[in-house]
Order: structure tokens, then C-alpha cells, then sequence
């Protein structure tokens, strides 16, 4: 049995939920990766950046570690910020700009897991006052939890727009079978569904 390495194992569960998510673009036209599939707009791009601001955010904001030095993007979470600014991309926004930021979010992420002891404080600007002090180990489940969550919604996105699913590349969890067996399946669950449904 190894030593066990808890930081290394909540960096492990992180880099999984990002590249999980950013797999769901892969191979997608640009229409695809922007288009809002649900009535409050969430895409499969929009998730990306958010994914990268949140990083940016609580590892880099929060332990003096800011990536934006100065003039950050319009999205940036400020007072200034169009809501909901930082779930979406704008089409002058290319898919490689947001593809390379969150890239560049996990590599500052990274850098302040190196830096910082699990139980480091950092202070939370856009929390209440009396609850902002929290620390790094918080924050990694905090960010692996909703990055995981993302990930789920992406995958989902993902399916709806090509029938693409699984956690990456020829990493699925679901079981094999072909697209008469899924028809098959989905309509006994309609059935149950109709039936409980009755009752």
C-alpha cells in the first residue's frame, strides 16, 4: 500500500473533471460547442470558461495569487460584469482562446497546490465578510464538486447534440450495446415511466 497523498489525490479527481470536460468539445463545430441546449442557456463552451473563472477565481484570487494582473476580460467577475457573462462565449471569442485559458487556469491552479499546504487560508472576496476565510483543502472539494458537476451537464449537452457520451475517449461507464439496444431500453423506461405515471 502507498503512502496516502491527499492533496495529489483531490489534484487526480480535478484533472479528471477537466479533461472530461474538455473532451465534450471535442470534435464539434463551432455552432455546436455555443448553442444554448436548455431554456437557461447552458453550452458545452460556456462551461469551459466558466470552469477556467472559477480556478482563476478561488486559486488565484483568494490566496494573493491573482491571474489577471490588470484589465481583465469584460467577463471578469466584477461589478461591471454583465450577468451570467462568464457561461457563454461571445463569437469574437474563439473556442481556442477559452480552451487555452483554462489550460493556462490549471496550470495556475497547480502552481498554488505546489505552493500552498492544504490547510493555507485564503479569503474569499465575494463571500459574506463574517464566512470569507476558508481554506485551500475547502476549496479543492469545493471546485472538484462543481467541476464534476459541469462535467455531468456537458455530458449531457454532449449526448443531446451528437450521442456522444463517456467520461473521455473510449472511457465509458455506460453498458455496450447498440442503437436498437438503447431504443430498446429507452423505451421500457418510458414505459415505466407511463405506468408509475397512471398510478
Amino acid at each position: 500500500m502507498t503512502e496516502p497523498n491527499p492533496k495529489a489525490d483531490l489534484v487526480r479527481y480535478l484533472q479528471d473533471a477537466r479533461e472530461a470536460l474538455v473532451w465534450k468539445l471535442e470534435g464539434l463545430p463551432e455552432y455546436d460547442v455555443r448553442r444554448p441546449l436548455t431554456p437557461t442557456g447552458t453550452n458545452l463552451l460556456g462551461l469551459v470558461k466558466h470552469a477556467a473563472g472559477v480556478e482563476l477565481g478561488y486559486f488565484g484570487d483568494v490566496f494573493g495569487r491573482p491571474f489577471f494582473r490588470q484589465d481583465p476580460p469584460s467577463w471578469w467577475y466584477t461589478q461591471d460584469a454583465e450577468p451570467n457573462a462568464d457561461m457563454w462565449a461571445t463569437a469574437d471569442e474563439s473556442r481556442e482562446e477559452i480552451v487555452a485559458l483554462y489550460h493556462r487556469a490549471w496550470e495556475h491552479a497547480d502552481s498554488t497546490f505546489a505552493a500552498l499546504e492544504l490547510d493555507a487560508v485564503g479569503h474569499v472576496p465575494w463571500w459574506p465578510k463574517e464566512r470569507s476565510g476558508t481554506t485551500l483543502h475547502h476549496l479543492m472539494v469545493r471546485v472538484i464538486a462543481d467541476t464534476h458537476r459541469h462535467a455531468g451537464h456537458a455530458d449531457i449537452l454532449r449526448e443531446l447534440i451528437d450521442g456522444a457520451v463517456g467520461r473521455g475517449k473510449g472511457a465509458s461507464d455506460l453498458p455496450s450495446g447498440d442503437a436498437a439496444w438503447w431504443e430498446d431500453h429507452r423505451n421500457r423506461l418510458e414505459r415505466a415511466a407511463r405506468e408509475a405515471g397512471g398510478r
